[in-house]
């Protein structure tokens, strides 16, 4: 039996903001693997074991996350990191596959670069806080009130991980991040130690989350990140999106209702979208948003078989295929 491939840790520091990647190895072409919104490259430490038979498997800290250091927060700014890190890491052309805000930047580096092999979304796709029209099999009027009552949680919570943490309440937290994973069936050794990097500690010995309130708040209000969809429809590669089944544990259920009509909405508008662009796949898959620790075996397993059939990019001539008004 093979030895498991060498796994490394670096830091690119080619551009305006030092990039912690971590290189999980492997033989055959590669992947780059980008996380979600507050979370860092140990959420993938549950897959990466299982794709480096077949690949080479990359991972790294987004800009604000993590090990990776502070920058203004931009699409743009955030696809030229990923730029920096396929060259310093010699990429040649690598498939790209993000969960949750990183399925949405994967699909965005999928547009930029019509070369790409394959593109694959982890439930990356919309934000629970998306536009009314984007929740499907509930009247209008409950749609905007429990719109309100979810955007007062997360003004809550906002204002609750703009202040620091002190050593007690970091250790309470990371319990308590233990006693999730487990009642979910996750590593809570894994869950923990994602957490404890997503943390920076100041010169006082506080802890502050990362990313920042400001970036937090910068990425809210981003019209891609409240809806991703018309990205995904100029995406020419061969396009994978994952469609989550369950409510992520902890949702009060009083928001359960408006978060099935966000998934009825997403089957409903992915149906529509995959009936004019060929290349792109939807597939549901029998985990919370929370996929990439809950099921990491399930998960590669999907990955995988898509990344083994995906064939070469559109041309880049074509043209993207168009998709409702403007989403503004």
């Amino acid at each position: 039996m093979a030895a498991p491939p060498e796994v490394s840790e670096t830091i690119v520091d080619s551009g305006p903001v030092p990039l912690a990647v971590r290189d999980h190895g492997g033989d055959g072409p590669p992947i780059l693997l980008i996380h979600g919104a507050g979370g860092n490259l140990l959420a993938w430490e549950g897959v990466a074991p299982h794709l480096t038979a077949t690949h080479r498997v990359v991972a790294l800290d987004l800009r604000g996350h993590g090990r990776s250091g502070d920058g203004p927060w931009s699409w743009a700014a955030v696809l030229d990191d990923l730029e920096l890190v396929i060259e310093r890491l010699a990429l040649d052309a690598p498939a790209v596959v993000g969960h949750s805000m990183g399925g949405m930047l994967a699909a965005m580096w999928a547009r930029r670069h019509h070369d790409c092999p394959a593109v694959v979304s982890l439930d990356g796709h919309r934000s629970a806080e998306t536009y009314a029209r984007n929740y499907a099999g509930m009247p209008p009027e409950q749609v905007n009130q429990d719109l309100a009552a979810l955007k007062k949680l997360f003004d809550t919570q906002a204002r609750q991980m703009a202040q620091p943490l002190t050593e007690a309440m970091v250790d309470m937290l990371l319990e308590q991040q233990r006693a999730a994973a487990l009642a979910i069936g996750a590593d809570p050794d894994r869950a923990a130690a994602t957490m404890k990097r997503g943390l920076r500690v100041d010169d006082d010995g506080n802890a502050w989350w990362r990313p920042s309130a400001a970036t937090s708040a910068t990425l809210r209000d981003l019209p891609e990140f409240k809806d991703c969809l018309p990205v995904f429809a100029e995406v020419t590669s061969p396009f994978l999106v994952v469609l989550a089944t369950r409510i992520l544990p902890g949702v009060p259920p009083q928001l359960a209702p408006l978060l099935d009509a966000l998934r009825a909405g997403l089957r409903r508008d992915l149906s529509a979208l995959a009936a004019r662009n060929p290349q792109l796949r939807d597939q549901e898959f029998d985990a919370s948003h929370g996929m990439v620790f809950e099921e990491p075996a399930a998960v590669a397993a999907v990955v995988g078989a898509f990344l083994q059939g995906y064939a070469p990019a559109a041309d880049p001539a074509g043209k993207p295929v168009e998709v409702g008004d403007d989403q503004g």
